[in-house]
């Protein structure tokens, strides 16, 4: 059996048993569905994948953040068998069960927030995301939603829209829904005021009153929805006053704040939620990921008067809240708080975002290290004055890093970021094995 603790061991990357399923994959799978790191999975266990060719790799990617207490954890699995054995399915709207309404109250407890709140099941990111935004329509009357730019909300129709990178998220796929504006994002790096912090006074905030003026009266405006961490825009870790900037703003004008922690919830940023480091209480927030170990399960939970602005029938869906996915997610979450998971991802990020600011020393091209927790990206530029971005330089990155055992995705507006989002129960043998690798791969890639 695998053990969640084994280092890498290639021997055979890409052998027959890989090459026969990406033959099959091509043949039967649509195109528009990629397999970017060319591995199938055989089985996996904490921070470790063994592939079908008997390849071990260290998984950096986690799932794109949704196993952040491990691959297959002895608890959430033995829950998964107890519930399956019991109930599949039976639809919440129909009859109720237990678990659904168990997690309900453990999220209503442990998400940032004390006065009355309460929590809707749905399956994905985007579907919760969507949801939400019904509920602020709701709540509110009013139908304009503000996003921000390097934003990604998922790949439904509305989130499409709310997304802000065109390919291959939004390519040919429009008309996209009315009413949404975006707005500039707090990315320091790449600042669209050419200004820089904290000398910049917050330009990004201080746009509003120039949008409120030439774009949508406040009035108008039913929701803002901002990613704590930017994630799919590369790791954009905003300054501290930014969000709760972005706060007073819908208080001021009766805007519902939707802080979408679809990717930074469940400890991976060093707090059970990433609100949590910038003071901020959502009115909404959205959850998936990593709330059940991978199963699909997302939720919105917010202030009870909010919520309750639906009346029955006008949000859930068949599959929400299924009792195996909220039997997992409860778990999953009794795991990262006995564990203590936050504390882990706090220790992960200062050895992976020191290590990286030592190499950055010799590879200029390393243009910006951004980390919050376990959640840590190296932006790549072809030049770090221009800053010119290297899409070139960040794929050759990963596929360098695979070549040697280690698995990890891109990410960024301009596709030139390689982030790292480890499981949190990666040991210190696997987190030094991937500094290593990294440093290798950037020999190979920038030799000097």
């Amino acid at each position: 059996m695998l053990k969640g603790d084994e280092l890498p061991k290639i021997h055979a990357q890409a052998g027959a048993a890989t090459e026969k399923l990406m033959e099959q994959k091509a043949r039967y799978v649509a195109r528009g569905i990629p397999n970017l790191a060319t591995v199938f999975i055989e089985s996996a266990r904490g921070a470790a994948i063994r592939d079908v060719d008997g390849n071990i790799y260290l998984d950096f990617y986690g799932g794109i953040g949704a196993v952040n207490a491990g691959h297959c954890p002895d608890g959430v699995v033995e829950r998964i068998r107890e519930q399956a054995g019991k109930l599949l399915h039976s639809c919440f709207m129909v009859a109720g069960y237990e678990s659904y309404v168990q997690l309900a109250e453990k999220l209503v407890r442990i998400t940032p927030g004390e006065g009355p709140k309460k929590a809707m099941f749905v399956n994905s990111g985007a579907e919760a995301v969507e949801n939400a935004v019904k509920i602020a329509r709701a709540f509110t009357g009013r139908q304009g939603v503000i996003a921000f730019e390097a934003g990604f909300h998922g790949r439904t129709l509305l989130t499409m829209t709310l997304t802000s990178k065109v390919k291959p998220y939004k390519h040919q796929f429009g008309p996209f829904a009315p009413e949404v504006y975006k707005v500039p994002s707090a990315y320091c790096y790449r600042c669209l005021f050419g200004a820089t912090y904290p000398q910049c006074g917050l330009a990004c905030l201080e746009h509003f009153e120039r949008f409120f003026v030439t774009e949508a009266d406040p009035s108008h405006i039913a929701a803002m929805v901002i990613e704590p961490v930017q994630g799919e825009g590369g790791f954009i870790v905003p300054p501290k006053e930014f969000l709760p900037g972005l706060q007073a703003i819908c208080n001021r004008h009766g805007i519902v704040l939707i802080v979408d922690e679809v990717q930074t919830g469940f400890a991976r940023t060093g707090r059970m939620f990433a609100s949590e480091h910038f003071g901020v209480t959502p009115d909404l927030l959205t959850l998936a990921k990593g709330i059940a170990s991978g199963l699909p399960l997302s939720a919105v939970v917010g202030k009870a008067e909010i919520m309750d602005a639906p009346t029955p029938g006008r949000i859930g869906g068949t599959f929400g809240g299924n009792p195996v996915s909220c039997a997992a997610a409860l778990a999953t979450i009794e795991a990262l708080e006995k564990e203590d998971l936050s504390g882990c991802a706090r220790r992960i990020g200062q050895l992976l975002t020191g290590r990286l600011q030592e190499l950055q020393q010799h590879y200029p091209q390393m243009g910006d290290i951004r980390s919050l927790g376990a959640m840590v990206a190296v932006e790549f530029v072809a030049d770090p004055h221009t800053r010119e971005p290297a899409r070139e330089l960040a794929a050759a990155m990963i596929g360098e890093c695979r070549k040697r055992g280690l698995l990890v995705l891109g990410a960024g507006i301009f596709s030139n970021v390689v982030r790292l989002l480890p499981p949190l129960v990666v040991t210190g043998a696997q987190l030094e094995r991937a500094a290593e690798i990294i440093a290798e791969s950037l020999q190979v890639v920038l030799p000097s």
